[in-house]
């Protein structure tokens, strides 16, 4: 926890004099991108589905749909949940704009190629009504509230071929508006997410199991009309590429979808890339970038991971947010719930595998087909196990038929 405290505390001091005396900056770029004002935006209801509840998500500039390495699949990717490497029960608190926070949580378990999540976030706004005199008449919160279910899994998937991951969450959103503020306007509304994931190699140079290129696409909270306003559905494909083992580079394209288009147009396109960078065993930074009309927005965050238990801080700039206080911050407490035993598992099988080479090796054939017959009946997708007992068998055969031809020559 010290080590956590005395990075908080670095991040936080560095941020600082950076954002001092910024202001100038600040108006310049908000001249510059205001060119780029998309005169679509805002024709949607349910902003909470578009705000990150934080994590790597947000950290990567939302550039995270063929990421989806942990928790953060459930707004990214709902695929994700079938191929996470451990269980997690995460905690997320955003400090949004000024008093407005979003609250998350979100479990999820996996069993081998089949994926399982439950989340939620909360979105609120605090307000007081005053009148001509400046008497307060009211007080209250505008709040959203979004519930997920996810459910997913990984076809195809052997040591060869990594899988094909599909998924999808089924959502229900509620928004909350006062009678005070504006009457009849709170709504119940459904939606749904689909998603894909895959993984290969592809300009690899390092040696390692895991896949370094990743592929993956999302439709987003696809859903009718709530009180004949849409919904923001949006179509997105996103590659990862890690060309060396520490560091995984993403980039997302997105493509904003609405069904009513005369009433209410879709926004424009938009792009999100970010990275992520290992730089020690307990420690990982995340950046990104997210180019979206006329307020893009930057993030910079960091991952400290304490084995059983991680956390995640984050600081996004925008345009629209302040530069002090700082607001904009998020913080994950990610739970490591374990993998289920896969990981030793996998050790098992490697130390079987390895065993019989070197059983091979030295001649005893029958010994080293054994070792690989017991690394199959735990994984029976191991393909080099299999692969090897054909080779073994065929040489253990020519072995057995020399010593025949031997034996029949001596007498």
């Amino acid at each position: 926890m010290r080590r956590l405290a005395a990075l908080t505390a670095l991040l936080l001091g560095l941020a600082r004099p950076l954002l001092a005396g910024t202001g100038e900056a600040y108006s310049t770029l908000s001249e510059f991108f205001a060119q780029l004002a998309d005169p679509n935006t805002g024709l949607t209801v349910f902003p909470t589905l578009l705000i990150p509840m934080g994590g790597r998500y947000e950290g990567m500039g939302t550039a995270y749909t063929a990421v989806a390495g942990d928790s953060g699949f459930l707004e990214s990717n709902p695929s994700g949940s079938s191929v996470l490497e451990h269980g997690e029960l995460s905690f997320l608190h955003h400090s949004w704009i000024a008093d407005s926070n979003i609250e998350g949580v979100i479990y999820t378990v996996r069993f081998n190629d089949l994926g399982f999540g439950v989340g939620g976030k909360f979105l609120y706004v605090p307000f007081t009504e005053y009148n001509d005199w400046g008497e307060r008449e009211a007080r209250g919160y505008f709040s959203e509230s979004v519930a997920i279910l996810n459910l997913s899994y990984n076809f195809f998937s052997s040591y060869n071929f990594y899988g094909l991951a599909l998924g999808a969450n089924l959502k229900a959103a509620y928004r909350n508006v006062p009678v005070a503020i504006y009457p009849d306007q709170s709504v119940l509304t459904g939606l749904i997410d689909f998603g894909l994931l895959t993984r290969f190699n592809f300009l690899k140079g390092y040696i390692s199991r895991t896949k370094n290129f990743s592929v993956g696409l999302a439709l987003k909270n696809l859903g009718l009309p709530a009180l004949s306003e849409p919904v923001p559905t949006t179509a997105t494909m996103g590659i990862a590429y890690s060309p060396f083992r520490p560091l995984t580079w993403a980039v997302d394209f997105n493509l904003p979808i609405s069904f009513i288009p005369n009433e209410a147009p879709a926004e424009r396109w938009y792009l999100a890339t970010g990275f992520n960078l290992s730089v020690a065993s307990f420690l990982q930074l995340q950046s990104g970038l997210q180019l979206k009309g006329d307020n893009p927005r930057v993030s910079v965050g960091s991952t400290i991971d304490l084995k059983k238990i991680s956390f995640v801080l984050n600081y996004n700039l925008d345009l629209s947010g302040r530069l002090n206080p700082l607001d904009k911050f998020s913080i994950e407490a990610k739970l490591n719930l374990g993998d289920k035993g896969r990981l030793a598992e996998r050790d098992r099988v490697d130390e079987l595998y390895l065993n019989g080479l070197e059983s091979y090796a030295q001649g005893r054939l029958a010994e080293a087909i054994a070792f690989w017959q017991q690394a199959l009946e735990i994984d029976p997708g191991f393909a080099p196990a299999r692969e090897n007992i054909v080779t073994a068998e065929k040489a253990l055969r020519l072995q057995q038929e020399m010593e025949q031809q031997l034996e029949s020559g001596s007498r």
